[in-house]
This record gives C-alpha cells, structure tokens and sequence, in this order.
C-alpha cells in the first residue's frame, strides 16, 4: 500500500471516529471553515439583516505561514442599531391598560423597524459592533462585543447589560459559559467584552452528546458547530438565528 493511500486511509478513520471522543472543541482551520458557511447562508437566507463578513487578519503576518495566513481572522457584524425606550417611556408603558397593550401590539410590530432606524425624542440610540473570533487557548469561537451611543461614546457593561434579553440579564450571573467580562480584542488591541469561552466546549459537547437521539459523525458535528454554538450564544445578546437557518442543513 503506498503512502499516498495510506495517509487517505487514516484520514477517513479519523473523520469517522466515534464522536465520544470528541472534546467540544474545534481547530482554526474549521472554525474558518464553518465561520465563511455560516456569513453565506445568513446573507442568502435573512438578507433584510445586516450580513457578517469574514475579516482576514493575520496577527503576524511576516512570520506566518501561507496556511496560517488564509485561516487567520474573524467574522464581523457591525453598526447593528438598538433603539432603547427613555424612563419616561417605561413609566408611560408601565401604565398602560392591558386590553389597549394587546390591541394595538399588531401596529407596535409594524413600526419595529422604523423606531429602530429613526431617531426620536422618545428613543435614546444605540449601536452594537459583534465579533466571533477563534480563541486558539481554548480552541472554540467566542463572542466579542462592544456597545456605544450614537455621538460614540462607549457604553459601560452595566449600560450593555440593559440592553439584553430580560432573561439574559437574569441567567448571565449563573452561567459559567455566558459571563461578560473585558478584555483586549486579540486583533484590534481595543479593550472589548466577551463572553468567557472557558465552559463552551462543555456546553458543546453536551448539545451534541447530550440528547437520547442517534449520536451524530464527527463530520456533521463540525459542520453544524459554529450555527449550532450561535444559536445559543446569540440569544444572550439578543441576536437570534433566522429559522431557515436551522432548517436548512
């Protein structure tokens, strides 16, 4: 058997491992990989949304290998626009008749869009840059994010903080794979915030090993893993995985 056959050999035993053994994390060159296929089918399938991109970005550009050079960077979604209602919203809200609150909540979605686009007097406006870069101490994607108003000024974590899902808010304290802290981006050299990535490859494994269904190859596995991370790491944040998303895989 020569060694050109060999190497496809062991390559194929290697692919179709059982994925016990699998450790909840993957490599750069496949978290690249699933980072371009998850900017495409995002584009192509919820194109009302802003898309993300791949930005190349070698940290040591004149010592990195051509290899290295083509894997390095990380994925970009920026100037997403959050618009906050005022105190003086939430305390009109707050008094509101329930029966007028349900009546009218088919015209309050229909200017979603609108207020969160438009600046008003009743809303105060916010913008959110998110960024999935590959942590190669940890070897899983983890989520940078950083907030600020619109004349620039940055936004502090306990002001991020109100910006998230009530239920995020509630769960972030608990959660050893979702606390915030800061940090210095590993590419931009900025201080940002992220969500600690020291439980994601528990939590990986337990998504997919966890359940009583048939256990999936390590092949599906890797190629499912970035949309499958994203999902439940979106939500923290607020950002959610359209559904044709999840259904076309």
């Amino acid at each position: 058997m020569c060694l050109a056959t060999l190497e496809v050999f062991w390559t194929v035993i290697e692919v179709m491992m059982d994925v016990c053994n699998w450790d909840g994390t993957v490599s750069a060159k496949d978290f690249r990989i699933g980072a371009l296929s998850f900017a495409q089918k995002w584009e192509s399938l919820n194109s009302a949304f802003p898309p993300w991109s791949w930005v190349p970005c070698p940290k040591h550009s004149w010592l990195a290998s051509h290899e290295l050079l083509q894997e390095e960077g990380y994925l970009s979604l920026e100037n997403i626009c959050i618009s906050r209602p005022n105190e003086e919203d939430i305390d009109q809200n707050s008094q509101t008749d329930p029966g007028e609150e349900e009546t009218s909540c088919s015209e309050k979605e229909d200017d979603i869009d609108d207020a969160t686009l438009v600046q008003s007097n009743h809303h105060e406006l916010h913008y959110c840059d998110f960024h999935v870069v590959y942590s190669y101490t940890f070897r899983v994607p983890v989520l940078y994010l950083r907030a600020y108003c619109s004349d620039g000024r940055p936004l502090l974590l306990d002001e991020i903080e109100k910006e998230l899902p009530a239920c995020s808010s509630k769960e972030l304290p608990e959660t050893k794979w979702a606390f915030i802290t800061q940090e210095e981006h590993p590419y931009l050299k900025r201080p940002w915030y992220k969500l600690h990535p020291c439980g994601t490859s528990e939590f990986m494994k337990l998504l997919f090993l966890g359940g009583d269904t048939a256990q999936p190859k390590l092949e599906v596995v890797l190629e499912l893993y970035l949309l499958s991370w994203f999902s439940a790491v979106g939500q923290v944040v607020g950002l959610t995985i359209p559904c044709k998303m999840l259904n076309d895989r």
